[in-house]
């Protein structure tokens, strides 16, 4: 990275913190990141599995959308049912493009007068935008710069903050609740994005920090960089933006149609919908797949997927090597044809070509905490 690439780049309310606890900093998504502490990828990831870990996610976009049509005015951009969404409850859904194609996945979350948006931090810049041209005259747009957005995950996650906070225990995964912790206002979910329970914590920047060192301080937890972030996600069967979603790529071929409800689709108004309604009906020219490769040479992304008979099928979109499992897995799209559990692979790993399986998702259970 260029000195002038690393001036350019934005800074995390986090970043003292992050430098103190020893982390390595690279460029992600326009920011100086944390990817992985002293502890490194391995242990982080382990670590988070069994106890729990604390990950900075304060790079993603924020944003209330308030008004009594707020509901509606989203809608005009996503595929999911928003209008339905229960009072503190979070929904996972997609802004689809007009050829059908994924701009973002983002998470929304009903907050009675106004709905909180979470959009990738590599797309808030194209996201909270369009948002708010799609609201105008209907409902008003603030994004939230004054609030850092940290994750606690794993096992130990509830322990941990319920010891401060009680409320979190009561919690289930995808609600939502406004929480007093140390004397702050707190915007608490019980999500996250490793598949494990956990919660994310919205807090103002100003306590950010001592909010971070307080939890460090509790002997289960350890903080956690983007490296182990990547493979837990990986473990969980989770896309990544940029990698397994893009604007080419629709919400049926990414295996993401549970996230379109009936009324949506007897309705067939967001953008792309007559792709989407026809790959519904009759399925899709290609899947998104767990992938299981035979050894232990991990098939990275751009990674080309072949049938026995040589003939190219797909691509890996994400892969690398899964702790958990002890091994490399992989996700990626491959014609649908050679898309059922079982069927058996070629990748195309350096000058090799490896064995490989198509597995179901997710190579890890998740264990969300649900009633």
């Amino acid at each position: 990275m260029s000195l002038d690439s690393k001036q350019n780049l934005k800074t995390v309310p986090l970043a003292d913190f992050h430098c103190r606890m020893g982390a390595k900093m690279v460029p992600f998504a326009g920011y100086e990141m944390p990817v992985q502490y002293p502890a490194g990828i391995l242990d982080e990831h382990k670590h988070t599995r069994a106890k729990a870990g604390l990950f900075d996610v304060s790079h993603m976009g924020q944003a209330w959308l308030h008004g009594a049509d707020a509901a509606k005015a989203l809608e005009k951009l996503v595929s999911g049912d928003i209008q339905a969404l229960p009072l503190g409850h979070g929904r996972y859904t997609m802004i689809t493009n007009k050829i059908g194609g994924i701009v973002d996945d983002l998470i929304v979350t009903n907050w009675g007068d106004k709905l909180f948006i979470v959009v990738n931090a590599s797309r808030k810049d194209i996201d909270l935008p369009k948002i708010a041209a799609a609201a105008a005259g209907m409902a008003e747009l603030e994004i939230i710069e004054d609030r850092a957005l940290i994750a606690l995950q794993g096992p130990s996650a509830v322990k941990v903050l319920a010891a401060i906070a009680p409320a979190c225990a009561e919690m289930t995964f995808m609600s939502a609740r406004e929480i007093e912790i140390a004397g702050v206002k707190c915007h608490v979910t019980r999500s996250g994005y490793t598949g494990e329970d956990g919660y994310e914590i919205s807090i103002p920047v100003t306590e950010a920090e001592t909010f971070a060192t307080q939890l460090c301080a509790h002997p289960d937890v350890m903080p956690i960089g983007l490296g182990a972030r990547d493979t837990l996600r990986l473990e969980a069967g989770l896309c990544l933006y940029g990698h397994d979603l893009d604007e080419e790529t629709s919400p049926i071929e990414a295996g993401l149609a549970w996230t379109i409800s009936k009324r949506r689709r007897e309705a067939a108004d967001f953008p792309g919908a007559a792709r989407i309604m026809d790959e519904l009906r009759e399925g899709p020219s290609r899947k998104r797949v767990g992938i299981l490769p035979e050894g232990k040479a991990p098939a990275r992304d751009g990674t080309i997927v072949h049938a026995p008979d040589g003939e190219q099928i797909g691509i890996i979109t994400s892969g690398g090597f899964g702790p958990s499992v002890g091994g490399p897995v992989a996700m990626g799209y491959i014609d649908a044809a050679f898309a059922d559990s079982g069927t058996k692979l070629e990748l195309a790993v350096r000058k090799n070509m490896v064995p490989a399986s198509v597995v179901k998702m997710p190579f890890q259970p998740h264990r969300y905490h649900k009633i």
